[in-house]
């Protein structure tokens, strides 16, 4: 590999750990949690459920750093999640009120107060692999509006089961497109 390729790649790679904005609460993060494999309680997987919510119901328990899509006959579809850092998280009940292919990604003005690194995204990031809102993104919304809460997949796989986004729920690649093709708009969405 040249020295161009090489100082490209590094250039890319950096990128990309300064766009999570949506994902990462501070740069130190990925310092702390270098690449590793997905823990495998965080594996997609079916499972018993009995939380009382209806089938197609989605369900996302932070302290567990789980999401279920509840199913018929007592069973769901569990995927590991990361979370907001504490005091970030959107909890409460809303519905999928947008879905989104490969999204764009804009920083919300408090994160751009928190964050001020983030001022030079303010014009927004087009969707793509280094994008931090990944493959793709359901939106959350409370009756006609936007609550700036997202379930979407990452650009960093490897900190799934962390608490460490801006308040979004973060799933792999995989996960998300799986989810996303399994999830009508309107559907409703508990996060506790």
């Amino acid at each position: 590999m040249s020295d161009v390729e090489i100082s490209r790649r590094l250039v890319l790679g950096g990128l990309a750990l300064m766009l999570s904005g949506c994902t990462q609460a501070t740069g130190a993060i990925s310092a702390a949690f270098p690449e590793r494999p997905l823990d495998p309680r965080f594996q997609r997987q079916r499972v018993q459920y009995d939380g009382g919510e209806s089938p197609g119901t989605i369900v996302v328990n932070i302290d567990d750093r789980f999401l279920y899509a509840v199913e018929a006959d007592g069973w769901a579809t569990r995927y590991g999640v990361a979370v907001g850092e504490e005091g970030l998280t959107f909890t409460g009940r809303a519905t999928v009120g947008r879905k989104e292919v490969w999204p764009s990604w804009t920083p919300t003005t408090s994160m751009m107060k928190r964050k001020p690194r983030l001022l030079q995204y303010a014009g927004g990031v087009p969707g793509g692999p280094s994008n931090p809102l990944g493959a793709r993104a359901l939106y959350l919304y409370q009756g006609a509006s936007d609550t700036a809460f997202r379930i979407h997949g990452t650009n960093e796989p490897w900190l799934i089961g962390t608490a460490v986004s801006n308040g979004c729920i973060r799933m792999t690649n995989d996960n998300v497109i799986d989810l996303y093709d399994r999830t009508s708009l309107g559907t409703p969405v508990l996060v506790s």
